[in-house]
């Protein structure tokens, strides 16, 4: 009963602390119900007017560009430049695409189905389309056909698993360039949407003709504002924490980073040139005697033998001397020389030959056109066409595999044979060591013990001749840091760092970099501190406006104001609302606006202008001897709009709601 009480006493308590615990259970079970929700957020690349960009989308889609790109150009690699422009070219292409789409759902335009299959394959397709090498015929020309075939040929199941991934990738780059289509032309109606609804009419041609017609000639002085001394006037805090109040919408800003960054180079060694050194003494007796030349070079050289024919153009500019002097015989050897950080020497296999530089061939087609191909260096050709090329003589045909089946050639000419000789070069470049590598390493490891902060950091450096280098401007998405290659580490831990703080060391390239954090920039605008010096400049300016102006005060004509300025009266022929420069006085719009205003045989009070203050006078009317063309007018304004639409889409792009993670996923 005791214990029965006890709990009636402590109600209250234990029906909150049952309810605690009941929330707990209930939010802990919401959110990890909920996690998967948080996860997916997380996964999101960005999201643009809306629509959200899953991770795999976006890696989706930088492999199919990825995909055009090797198509393209042929090329296999992909460095790390291309990969940058590759990635930015994905993201520029989604932005382009959503933006245009959610303003297009608005107004109700659309590329539908139809319009989409005409652009691709119509009689008459895009020339996004139309330029694609991939869809020439044997002649270097366009051909809807070939279009056709191919996509009639991936809608089908290839004959092994080569041939599927062939057609895959097929399918991959017309998908690419189906989407390109389309955005492109969603782009090319919004414009000429927008130029049939913004254009000049007749009093637009009307205005802009007397604009230019209408003019009065002038005399006028200035008093530039670096006449006046800086002591003359003063510039309150007040002053320019107003500009900045007005200016502010200019210095919207991103969130960025500054750093400051040395760079430790990783380079060979003394013992390094060494042992490259001793390497290459003791190999130079086996090298010279040995008759299984190709194993000792293709096993110590970075130069590989392959057996090339090398003429007095293609032979490194070192041995050319030697591999073409006269009595130059198999088996001769040079000593070891050196050069460009490389240890090398070459040895004879064959000289007193001749052959052709070069073959001129052509592709023969069977039931078509053959296709001339052109002048080829044995050098240009694979192996298995190279050697049956310059093998035969002109007019022989020949025939090799390529690809899932073959080609013929015909040899169409080939240059007349020049002496050649046969090279194995034994060449060692020297490189760091592991020893000396972990050397410079450590160097850059134990700089940061001793200069942990960015001012450390930039004395020991000055103290020991090592340049510091700023960079500036950084943002999440920088894909490095100005030329440092795989820099983009740098960026990452720059927005991670607190200000001031010593990076590790990264490596980028041949060179390890420690960064110092030097700056950081969240908010919305650029701070007053950023922009205080060209403010107070401009503060200053209109202190000095004020300033001659109340010198002037009294004047009652334009040589009395000359003479209190100290300055010489100047004179314009004509002047009108179409001049945006004043004389040689330089492009000064207000002052341009007030002469007009004046009207005729008027004095104006003292003008601010950009570089000084003006005073001018008018004379008579000056209009120019022309008769308006409302029509000629109308085609001058509407050149003059053309880019309007354009930068429409520009804007529409920069004031999209867009969230863009990208920086997580780089």
């Amino acid at each position: 009963m005791a214990s029965l009480q006890r709990i009636r006493n402590h109600g209250a308590l234990l029906i909150a602390i049952v309810g605690l615990a009941m929330l707990a259970f209930i939010l802990g079970d919401f959110l990890n119900s909920g996690s998967s929700f948080f996860n997916r957020s997380r996964e999101n690349v960005g999201v643009i007017e809306g629509q959200k960009i899953h991770y795999t989308e976006y890696e989706a889609a930088k492999d199919q560009v990825t995909e055009v790109y090797k198509i393209e150009t042929g090329r296999r690699d992909i460095d790390e430049d291309a990969s940058v422009q590759l990635r930015n070219q994905v993201w520029n292409l989604f932005l382009m695409d959503y933006t245009l789409r959610a303003q297009a759902e608005k107004i109700g335009m659309e590329v539908t189905a139809d319009e989409l299959s005409e652009l691709c394959i119509g009689e008459n397709p895009h020339q996004i389309i139309r330029s694609r090498r991939a869809f020439f015929d044997e002649n270097g020309q366009f051909s809807r056909d070939v279009v056709i075939s191919l996509l009639q040929a991936i809608n089908q199941e290839g004959e092994d698993a080569e041939q599927n991934a062939n057609l895959k990738q097929i399918k991959t780059y017309w998908l690419y360039w189906e989407k390109v289509v389309r955005v492109n032309y969603m782009q090319e109606k919004y414009v000429s949407l927008f130029q049939h609804l913004v254009k000049p009419n007749s009093l637009d041609a009307e205005f802009a003709f007397d604009s230019r017609k209408n003019g009065v000639s002038a005399e006028f002085a200035v008093q530039p504002y670096f006449t006046v001394a800086d002591s003359l006037v003063k510039v309150s805090e007040g002053d320019v924490k107003k500009l900045y109040k007005q200016h502010k919408a200019e210095y919207k800003q991103t969130p960025n980073r500054a750093i400051k960054y040395i760079a430790f180079d990783i380079v060979p060694s003394e013992a390094d040139f060494k042992a490259a050194e001793n390497l290459m003494l003791s190999l130079q007796e086996e090298f010279k005697t040995t008759e299984d030349v190709s194993l000792v070079v293709n096993t110590n050289s970075d130069i590989m033998y392959d057996g090339r024919d090398y003429s007095i153009e293609t032979v490194p500019a070192q041995f050319k001397d030697f591999a073409f002097a006269k009595g130059a015989k198999a088996g001769q050897c040079t000593e070891i020389l050196f050069e460009n950080n490389t240890y090398a020497m070459a040895r004879i296999m064959q000289a007193g030959y001749s052959l052709p530089d070069s073959v001129e061939l052509k592709g023969i087609v069977e039931g078509g056109e053959d296709q001339e191909f052109g002048w080829f260096r044995a050098s240009d050709l694979p192996k298995n066409i190279a050697e049956p090329a310059f093998a035969g003589k002109r007019g022989t045909r020949f025939t090799v595999a390529q690809g899932m089946g073959e080609q013929t050639f015909e040899i169409m000419d080939i240059s007349k044979p020049t002496p050649k000789v046969k090279l194995a070069i034994l060449a060692r470049e020297v490189t760091p060591s592991s020893k000396t590598y972990s050397i410079i390493y450590n160097n850059a490891k134990q700089f940061i013990v001793n200069n942990n902060n960015s001012e450390a950091l930039e004395q020991a450096a000055q103290e020991q001749g090592i340049a510091v280098i700023p960079q500036y401007n950084l943002t999440a998405t920088t894909d490095k840091v100005g030329q440092l290659k795989s820099s983009r580490p740098i960026v990452r831990w720059a927005f991670e760092a607190k200000e001031g703080q010593v990076s590790d060391v990264f490596e980028c390239g041949q060179q390890f970099i420690v960064a110092a954090l030097t700056e950081v920039n969240d908010g919305e605008y650029r701070p007053l501190a950023d922009v205080r010096a060209e403010l107070t400049y401009e503060a200053r300016n209109h202190a000095k406006a004020a300033y001659i102006k109340k010198q002037l005060k009294g004047a009652e004509t334009l040589e009395a104001a000359a003479q209190i300025m100290g300055q010489p009266v100047q004179s314009v022929e004509r002047v009108s609302l179409a001049d945006s420069r004043l004389g040689n006085a330089g492009i000064e719009p207000a002052v341009i606006g007030k002469t007009i205003a004046l009207g005729e045989n008027a004095l104006s009070a003292p003008i601010e202008g950009n570089t000084g203050v003006f005073v001018v006078k008018t004379g008579a009317a000056n209009n120019a001897a022309s008769e308006l063309n409302v029509e000629s007018e109308k085609a001058q304004l509407a050149s003059r709009l053309a880019y309007l639409p354009y930068q429409a889409i520009q804007l529409m792009e920069e004031k999209a709601d867009v969230v863009d993670n990208r920086a997580n996923f780089q």
